[in-house]
């Protein structure tokens, strides 16, 4: 009877062990909704289509770098699906979108949202689902504002951080120029010329002109026309790409040669400059915080090298001078770098921590001395621009990287 006593303590035992084993086992891995031991659901809106489509390439870049990891196996061992909707650069477009993805697709988080306009319109709603609205693809200043809107983080430099920069730039070299704007008129314009004006400071009067235009205008001639009867010395472009190539163009076509300076936003040689112009486009300044690809001096950088390959065999349809198929792809290597942290706690809490704990990452894209870091109260990865000029086909980098944060 001791024996057959022994024997079920035994059993008991090896039952208990296998049961703890295997709690343990399920407790390493937490997950949300949209994630599985096999697949993780990733949420986009990129306009495809309207009046921002030329963005649209930077959609189909991010689904081309994770057809690459899962070519490869996935992230740990997990396919990413990604899911992207266009959203026609329409707020409310934007909004149903956002509401498909979360709650009939459950996709784990959203990703690289593209628009300020569009991520405004779903900010308070992904924050009120607590589902990480990360990385999205616009510069504005209220992506960094982590006790408000905790799920919400931006990728690219602000936008007043760019500006500021334009503005330190005219002062130094130009002090008494006077300067014209056009903008945008919604919340990334504005963003932008609030920069511009607190880079200034007290010599705001230097701004002679600000002339806004709506998205939903064919074109915007006549607010150059108008630019141009006040007779600024530098006139600064604002823009998204489609109006960024109007404007240019029609400086052209008036043989109007002020101080050009565009937003990095329209600063697309595939889509800006050569549709405006080569010989229009000669001179015009701006700032960048990637490298060029169409930049000799990267025809050996091991990170445009492995983009390249990239494009090669999963965008071939790609302009290979579209700067913004490169965005896509440094935001997406990004994502899968954060991803990877997560490890098996793929909840959407731990996705945003892992988001927040980026420290110089040295993404591969991006120009030398330009990382991303990150911490729980900085959610602004990118805040270092270097100027650029360009000549003949292409960008060329001059002056030093600069931080475009007052005060700096």
């Amino acid at each position: 009877m001791p024996a057959v006593t022994s024997k079920l303590a035994v059993a008991s035992f090896a039952v208990a062990l296998l049961a703890a084993s295997t709690t343990a086992a399920f407790a390493q891995k937490k997950y949300d909704a949209g994630a599985t031991d096999t697949e993780i659901k990733i949420g986009n809106i990129v306009p495809y289509s309207g009046p921002a489509s030329a963005y649209g390439i930077v959609g189909k870049a991010m689904g081309a770098v994770f057809q690459k990891v899962n070519d490869e196996g996935g992230i740990n061992g997990r396919k990413i699906t990604f899911i992207s909707y266009d959203d026609a650069y329409s707020p409310p477009k934007a909004v149903e979108q956002t509401r498909k993805l979360v709650e009939s697709d459950e996709v784990l988080l959203m990703f690289g949202p593209l628009g300020t306009a569009s991520n405004t319109a779903i900010q308070k709603y992904l924050n009120a689902k607590k589902v990480p609205q990360l990385f999205v693809a616009t510069g504005a200043t209220k992506w960094n504002d982590p006790k408000n809107f905790p799920w919400t983080m931006g990728w690219l430099p602000a936008y007043q951080s760019e500006s500021r920069i334009y503005a330190k730039y005219l002062g130094k070299e130009m002090p008494a120029a006077k300067v014209g704007v056009l903008y945008q008129n919604d919340d990334m314009g504005k963003d932008y010329l609030k920069g511009l004006k607190d880079g200034f400071g007290s010599d705001t009067s230097r701004i002679v002109a600000e002339e806004s235009y709506e998205v939903s205008e064919p074109t915007i001639d006549s607010h150059i026309v108008r630019l141009k009867s006040l007779n600024p010395d530098v006139v600064v472009f604002f823009t998204t790409p489609k109006f960024g190539a109007q404007a240019i163009k029609k400086l052209g076509e008036m043989n109007w040669k002020p101080v050009t300076i565009i937003a990095n936003v329209s600063a697309s040689t595939g889509t800006v400059m050569r549709p405006a112009g080569i010989d229009n486009a000669q001179n015009v300044i701006s700032a960048a915080y990637a490298k060029d690809v169409s930049d000799p001096q990267w025809a050996n950088d091991a990170g445009i090298n492995e983009f390249k390959a990239v494009r090669a065999k999963y965008l071939p349809e790609a302009n290979p001078v579209d700067s913004s198929a490169l965005t896509g792809y440094n935001m997406a290597t990004t994502m899968v770098e954060v991803l990877k942290r997560c490890g098996d706690n793929l909840t959407r809490e731990n996705v945003m921590k892992q988001a927040a704990s980026l420290k110089q990452f040295p993404q591969g894209g991006l120009l030398p001395g330009v990382t991303l870091t990150t911490g729980p109260d900085d959610f602004q990865p990118i805040e270092q621009l270097q100027l650029m000029r360009f000549k003949g086909e292409r960008w060329q980098l001059f002056g030093d990287v600069m931080s475009g944060e007052l005060g700096r």
